[in-house]
């Protein structure tokens, strides 16, 4: 059975924020924030860029490159943030109806920046286990730039993040980008590490939760976080694309490009490297910044216009998400005979 990835959508604001401003408003050198944390600009949103509706427009690109009708949609998996429209909502059966696909039923999934890999491993299980889905819509939006307070210097390696929105459509006995093997770990030692303290039950909004920012990112525990973080991160990185490799039938010297989230520079290099790989074998977002979840597809949307991948390539998406969480997905490009 081939599960494969029939179209993709990309939504990205008009609106961005350069390395120079950022450099200006948290007070630190230009060269820091273009070299070390390799943000030369990023997309934020503008006034209508709301989280769902960025997913919304990336879907609706996604069905009109498919050329199938929305009605042929089963099911609808909403991978955006949990910060949109409104608090306590079900984003995907918005996104359902917006797009036109009033046979199918939705839901919503969360893992962070982690979000659309883990999305790609449960939509495969369901379609692998149930006959009657046949076609799957992955789609949401991100803004989580809308929480950082850049005079933080606790979350400077937050200060990457950006706006937008993708999508991608699955179909069942699509034996083209077909869908290969996840891997995926998750660790609930970080699990308080980075929160936006004010807002949930343990402590509402108030005020003076406001005045002294606690609506905004923070870092808990930022020197037990580094810490921790020195111990295992990288090592899970690489692990999880390894085993999603290995658990494919192939091997990393096979993978012909890495589809990865924004890092920093130091961080995108050092993966490269361990695993055999040229810097023309990934894209480094440093004029996008970090959309979260949506890096994946973004990367191999930018791949497949600059000619980086060719049928018959072995793609891996990889992502790592707060909380914490890696993931890497195998997927085997163009056709499969």
């Amino acid at each position: 059975m081939g599960i494969g990835i029939v179209s993709m959508g990309l939504y990205l604001p008009d609106e961005y924020m350069t390395g120079d401003e950022i450099a200006e408003i948290a007070g630190i050198p230009s060269h820091i924030v273009e070299e070390k944390m390799g943000i030369k600009k990023k997309h934020v949103p503008g006034d209508n860029d709301h989280t769902c509706e960025m997913g919304i427009l990336a879907a609706k690109q996604a069905i009109e490159r498919a050329g199938i009708d929305p009605l042929e949609i089963d099911v609808v998996i909403y991978i955006g943030e949990e910060h949109k429209e409104y608090p306590l909502w079900t984003a995907g059966i918005k996104l359902q109806e917006a797009v036109g696909a009033l046979n199918a039923w939705a839901f919503d999934v969360a893992l962070r920046c982690g979000t659309t890999v883990m999305a790609l491993k449960v939509a495969k299980s369901m379609m692998m286990a149930d006959p009657t889905i046949k076609t799957v819509l992955l789609a949401g939006g991100y803004r989580n730039v809308d929480f950082i307070d850049y005079q933080n210097p606790r979350t400077r390696f937050m200060f990457n993040l950006g706006a937008g929105g993708g999508a991608i459509l699955l179909k069942k006995d699509h034996y083209e980008n077909v869908l290969l093997e996840t891997e995926l770990i998750t660790d609930g030692s970080f699990s308080e590490d980075v929160v936006v303290v004010s807002g949930g039950t343990k402590h509402p909004i108030t005020k003076e939760a406001i005045e002294h920012r606690l609506n905004k990112l923070d870092v808990l525990d930022p020197d037990g976080m580094k810490q921790r973080l020195e111990q295992k991160s990288m090592v899970n990185f690489i692990k999880v694309i390894r085993e999603s490799i290995r658990k494919s039938g192939y091997k990393e010297e096979d993978i012909s490009y890495l589809s990865m989230l924004h890092m920093k520079r130091s961080a995108h290099e050092y993966v490269l490297k361990e695993l055999g790989l040229t810097p023309e074998q990934s894209i480094y977002l440093e004029e996008y910044g970090h959309i979260g979840q949506i890096d994946q597809i973004l990367s191999l949307e930018l791949a497949l216009k600059e000619g980086k991948i060719s049928d018959g390539d072995l793609v891996v998406f990889v992502s790592a998400g707060i909380g914490y969480a890696w993931g890497a997905t195998a997927i085997k490009w163009g056709k499969v005979s």
